[in-house]
């Protein structure tokens, strides 16, 4: 079903980038276009019937944009080659998504497949971003335009091997773009990040756990609960919730539950309260939880309760009054909130401490988390790191030792959390401000990226820092199977992409020590 709606969505792609050339827009196809790609995210919907409906209004969206080009005097592009079903079962919407995959024409090279894949994945990293920014009241026209451009191109088969290499570095433009305006959109309305102490322990009554990525979703919830005994919790990926004032101001915000998304299976099950999942991350949940679990946007799984875009909390609040919620616990308390905004406002402290020797190295260990064995590799690199070297870390990744106690270099924390994978941005303006106070490239910084990738997000982040021209970056646990051992011997040449490997090694080379 993804494979069929993807289809669909190459089509008005192709459409809209014609209607786009001659002046052409139209913001509601690209609010749909861009969820739509947000809801074939790893881990967002697994619901076949939510998926026929995104289909049957991507062929209407497909036929807004082909009225939208002739009323602009353009030709309509060659059709794709298979026709998308609006109506009949499952099974024949099925059997045309089975024919639309990644490899269903045959006369493509493994290197073009390879690239259009990178394209595709990152585009859809896009597309997230993008959804949660025009949530927040931000657009920009590079990015709407790039999404139809990416669509169109990855159905042209003029295009060579470096045309789409091209436009693989020009997918970490656009996703440079969309991260900066969804940094301005979070900060405009839910106020400037600052650090912030977190509450891993738990304060008697009614509790509600929210999960995912959504800011607002969060905020409408703790308005909708103020005043009713009702606390809530974040996990995942929400915990940098609590570095946005707007958000901190309620009470009844009261801490964060569990870790990484990979988690919740166990965790969900023992929260006793109702849980919402407001974006990507879920996972097929347990008979023990599947009636208090909730989805909101683009996110589904068949018999879970669909919010819908609604951010009605009704249900989920009296819910939670009826459930046994928690008794008073202690817990420990852990900081985030090193956005780019505060981190920069100890920029003279940290140069002055680079200066004078006191901190030696800067790392930079986070992305997107799995369960795949061998990521415990981040968790031991961490706890390597010698403790004259600050490490910076984002994302769901950093729940592999952000409990951890890293200590302080003269007053500066050892560990600093700059947020969830939508706050990117952030790693990158540090790295920038710092080779401007020194006056380097980034890649002259005493500064080493060491990345965990996942899904479609962390692919569109990756391609951001090759954009940037970063290099360096080690990657890891494993590489992306779509890139080709052609396309990564020109990552290696041009930016020395490299698989991570042995945590010494890999340490000591970091650092310019002779390796084993």
């Amino acid at each position: 079903m993804q494979d069929l709606l993807l289809h669909s969505l190459k089509g008005t792609g192709r459409i809209m980038k014609a209607a786009w050339d001659l002046g052409g827009r139209d913001t509601e196809i690209d609010a749909f276009v861009q969820e739509a790609l947000f809801s074939t995210l790893t881990n967002v919907n697994f619901d076949e019937a939510r998926f026929v409906e995104y289909v049957n209004e991507a062929e209407a969206v497909k036929a807004k944009a082909a009225h939208l080009l002739a009323g602009l005097g353009g030709s309509a592009p060659e059709a794709l080659t298979r026709a998308v079903p609006t109506s009949g079962t499952i099974d024949d919407y099925l059997a045309v998504g089975a024919q639309v995959g990644i490899l269903s024409d045959p006369n493509i090279s493994e290197d073009a497949r390879g690239l259009r894949e990178l394209i595709t994945y990152g585009l859809k990293g896009v597309a997230a971003y993008a959804y949660h920014a025009r949530d927040l009241g931000k657009t920009d026209e590079f990015v709407d335009g790039y999404v139809y451009e990416a669509l169109s191109a990855i159905t042209d088969d003029s295009l060579t091997v470096d045309d789409l290499v091209g436009l693989t570095l020009k997918c970490g433009e656009a996703n440079l773009k969309v991260m900066e305006i969804l940094d301005a959109g979070h900060i405009e309305a839910l106020g400037t990040p600052e650090p912030a102490p977190v509450f891993l322990g738990a304060k008697a009554g009614p509790a509600i756990l929210v999960s995912g990525h959504d800011m607002l979703d969060l905020l409408e919830l703790l308005k909708q609960t103020e005043g009713t005994g009702v606390n809530v919790y974040t996990h995942g990926e929400m915990l940098p919730a609590f570095m946005y004032p707007a958000l901190r101001k309620f009470p009844h915000l009261v801490g964060n539950y569990g870790g990484a998304w990979q988690d919740q299976r166990k965790e969900f099950e023992e929260f006793p309260g109702p849980i919402v999942m407001t974006t990507n991350c879920i996972q097929k949940p347990k008979e023990s939880y599947a009636d208090r679990i909730f989805t909101l946007g683009p996110v589904g799984w068949p018999g879970v309760k669909h919010l819908g875009k609604s951010r009605d909390f009704s249900e989920v609040i009296a819910l939670a009054k009826q459930l046994p919620g928690f008794e008073e616990t202690e817990g420990k308390t852990i900081l985030t909130g090193f956005h780019h905004i505060p981190v920069l406002g100890l920029a003279e402290t940290v140069i002055n401490a680079v200066k004078s020797g006191a901190v030696r190295h800067f790392f930079l260990i986070g992305g997107c988390d799995g369960a795949k064995p061998g990521r415990n590799y981040y968790t031991e690199f961490a706890e390597k790191v010698p403790d004259d070297c600050i490490i910076l870390t984002l994302a769901c990744g950093k729940y592999r030792f952000n409990k951890l106690d890293f200590g302080d270099i003269g007053g500066i924390p050892r560990l600093l959390d700059m947020g969830q994978c939508n706050n990117a941005y952030s790693a990158v303006q540090v790295a920038v401000a710092l080779a401007d106070a020194f006056d380097c490239g980034v890649n002259d910084l005493p500064l080493s990226m060491i990345v965990s990738w996942f899904e479609q997000k962390a692919v569109s982040i990756l391609l951001t820092l090759l954009y940037l021209d970063i290099k360096n970056i080690r990657l890891g646990p494993s590489l992306p199977a779509f890139v080709t051992p052609n396309v990564l011997d020109v990552l290696v040449k041009n930016f020395n992409l490299t698989p991570v490997g042995d945590v010494d090694a890999d340490l000591a080379a970091c650092l310019g020590a002779a390796t084993a």
